[in-house]
């Protein structure tokens, strides 16, 4: 079995779903259940007895040590984190903890557990951590796309502490030979994706009638990534991966953030048509910027298209077709998620079983 951290979220969820499409391999789920630990996104897997969820910090050691004794999986694979720009301005002190200390005390945990292995599952035993791009810094216009080898220059709370944890993670490699991989991605949208953040914060308020805030003048470019793409490099990283290598994993869609907000709207225009017959677009406001907004993000992947042989199988337009439709779809998981009702989700179907 495997264990995951962080897979009641948005990409640990997806990564969730795409596995059981193509595994029948149980998994572990780790996860301290906060704001956007949504269980429900998981609720068939868990329903099904394909996975169990244990509610709990990566920075309880002594609590990750008893999992991985019991269970004794074959690979841990690392998503839990805190991911938000805005509230790591406003609260950096939580990412911190979570990104860099969790990272850290997860670690030692997994350290004390590949060490005491036979040969055999020692050679064979993986930690996959699951990165970002804005470990990189910013952009201009004319930069070369972040590589594997670009400097580290974070700019924001998150980014810094998603920065440290790397540190951290190539430290354990190269000090204590513990066989990790790292994958920094691009910007993920699609199902399942807490609405704080732009892409389903855009397409919920749009249907609600709610300006729609764009920041600052709106030109500030993502390179976005399907997130079953990123899901599917994930699980080729950890089976192909070379042991303490790095794999920037993008979609290769960049495009700007006004954009990003136009294109929802023409397509909610086509797909929900407002009665009065007005457009989406007449919704778009812009806000102040937020402090030190990257401008550009971008990411070559060629190393993961060459050496693991991924490559990303939606364009921007396709995937956002699916992330709309998937959005009109699913209002029940939408609304229980802007109510606070998910975080009832596990005393009422999963605290007796």
């Amino acid at each position: 079995m495997i264990l995951i951290t962080g897979a009641a979220g948005f990409i640990g969820g997806n990564f969730i779903h795409h596995w059981f499409d193509k595994s029948t391999e149980p998994v572990l789920v780790l996860d301290k259940l906060t704001y956007a630990g949504n269980p429900q996104t998981i609720a068939a897997h868990l329903d099904a007895g394909r996975c169990t969820l244990v509610q709990g910090d990566i920075a309880d050691r002594a609590l990750v040590a008893q999992l991985l004794a019991e269970h004794q999986p074959r690979a841990v694979l690392h998503f839990a984190a805190e991911s938000h720009v805005d509230r790591s301005i406003h609260g950096p002190g939580e990412f911190i903890q979570t990104n860099m200390v969790g990272t850290f005390e997860l670690l030692e945990a997994v350290r004390a557990y590949w060490g005491a292995m036979a040969t055999e599952a020692k050679a064979a035993f993986r930690f996959l951590h699951v990165s970002t791009d804005e470990v990189y810094g910013s952009l201009s216009e004319t930069d070369p796309a972040f590589s594997e080898t670009t400097a580290y220059a974070p700019n924001s709370p998150y980014s810094a502490s998603k920065a440290g944890s790397d540190h951290l993670v190539r430290a354990y490699h190269h000090t204590y030979g513990l066989p990790t991989l790292t994958t920094n991605c691009s910007n993920n949208y699609g199902p399942y994706h807490f609405p704080e953040k732009l892409i389903p914060l855009m397409i919920l308020n749009a249907l609600d009638g709610k300006p729609l805030p764009v920041y600052g003048d709106g030109l500030n470019i993502r390179d976005w990534l399907y997130v079953r793409d990123h899901c599917e490099a994930i699980q080729q990283v950890l089976a192909k991966g070379r042991v303490g290598e790095t794999y920037n994993v993008g979609g290769k869609n960049e495009v700007r953030n006004i954009d990003v907000v136009t294109t929802i709207c023409r397509k909610l225009d086509e797909l929900r048509p407002k009665a009065d017959g007005s457009r989406y677009e007449a919704q778009i406001t812009y806000v102040a910027d937020r402090p030190g907004h990257d401008r550009r993000y971008a990411i070559d992947p060629s190393k993961v298209e060459r050496e693991i042989g991924w490559q990303p199988a939606e364009t921007f337009e396709s995937g956002i077709d699916k992330t709309v439709r998937w959005y009109l779809d699913n209002t029940v998981w939408t609304d229980a998620v802007r109510t606070g009702a998910y975080r009832d989700w596990v005393a009422q179907n999963y605290a007796a079983r």
